[in-house]
Order: structure tokens, then sequence, then C-alpha cells
């Protein structure tokens, strides 16, 4: 298994979509958007913590669409769904090689480019928090989305749209336990509302997109 997670961080980064795109993708995010609403601080410190959880979740999506299409193409998923490892855990490895690629280096960011919105010090150690317990979830849900539509002609284009409306309840808690917490509030409850959203997403959705895989190979 660990071999098998070497191999999907090797090729996270080869294909394109590895850390690199995302992070670009969210330093524009994080440029764009002072540009757009103006320079007033005020503003800025409060929209902050929202717009760094909606730069994430959208650079999350850009190599979603690889995490089984490339190993369906060459006929490497064949391979894996008839080898000693079981497909859930394949599952559940494309997905941590996914967050480990994007999620990771995204959270690790997400202070740093919060100085560009004039997030409070407050919240920094926040929006690293909610972003470290929210990720994994996005990664997962995405691994599940990908899996649905392996089969599917431009599936790529599908995908965001079948993946967002079950990111959301993610990007709200996520984003409400930063703003409480860059604001002085406890944030304790949607901290706890995201942790469960991620726990339930890690235990439920390998074995949901396991029996999706099993039904595209037939």
């Amino acid at each position: 298994m660990i071999q098998l997670l070497r191999r999907e961080l090797r090729l996270s980064v080869r294909a394109g979509g590895g850390f690199g795109l995302s992070l670009g993708f969210f330093l524009v995010v994080a440029v764009l958007v002072p540009l757009g609403v103006g320079p007033d601080s005020a503003i800025l410190r409060i929209i902050a913590p929202g717009i760094l959880w909606v730069g994430a979740l959208l650079a999350c999506l850009l190599s979603l669409d690889r995490l089984f299409q490339i190993d369906y193409e060459d006929g490497s998923l064949d391979l894996l769904a008839t080898s000693p490892i079981p497909l859930e855990s394949v599952v559940m490895i494309k997905a941590t090689a996914h967050w480990m690629t994007t999620g990771l280096p995204l959270t690790l960011a997400a202070p740093i480019l919060g100085t560009l919105l004039n997030i409070t010090p407050a919240g920094y150690g926040w929006i690293l928090a909610s972003l470290a317990i929210g990720t994994p979830a996005l990664s997962m849900i995405g691994a599940f989305g990908a899996a649905l539509t392996v089969r599917v002609r431009r599936g790529g284009s599908l995908l965001p749209l079948l993946v967002l409306p079950l990111y959301v309840p993610t990007l709200v808690f996520g984003a409400e336990c930063a703003r409480r917490g860059a604001e002085g509030l406890a944030p304790g409850t949607p901290m706890a509302l995201l942790a469960g959203i991620t726990f339930g997403a890690l235990g439920s959705l390998p074995f949901a997109a396991a029996a999706a895989l099993r039904t595209s190979l037939r």
C-alpha cells in the first residue's frame, strides 16, 4: 500500500494537476478578490475566511477528473481491482494522495495568503485548523464523484456539477468556523460539525466509490 501511495503521488505531480497548479489558482483568487472588491480593509477582513475557503474548494476541483480516469484508460484500474488490495483501500489511497498534493499545500498556504485579504491575526490559526479538518472531506467526496464519472464521456465537465452540491456543507461549516475564530467567537459547534462531515465521508464514501468503480468495470 505504501508503494501504491508513492505511485499516486508521482502521478499526481506528473499529470499536471499537482500542488503547483492548485497553489497557483489559490494565489490568483487571493490576489483578484482585493482588486475586485476594493481596498477597504474592513470589508476584506469580513469576507477573508469565506474567500479562502471558496478558493481552496475550487482549487481541489482542478485535478479530480484525473483520480481514476488515467488508470481506467491505460487498464491499470482493472489490475488494481483484481489485486490483493481491496478496492476500498485503493480509493482511500488515491484520496489521500490527492489531499497530500492539493489539500495539504493549500492549508499551509492559506494563512500566508490571508495577509492579502487583511485577515485578523486571531484568524490565522482557525483558518489553518478548519482547512486541515475540512480538506480531507473535499478529497474524499471528490474521489466519490470521480468514481461515478469514470466511464462518462467528458466526465471532467460533469464532475464539478456533481461534486459542488456535496461540498456545500463542508464549505458552510468550514468558513463559519474560521469566521468565528477570526472574530473571537466560540467556533466549537461548526468545528465539531465539520469534523463530523470529514469522519463520515472517510468512513462511508470509500465503500460507495468502490461500488461505483466495480459497476463501471463490469
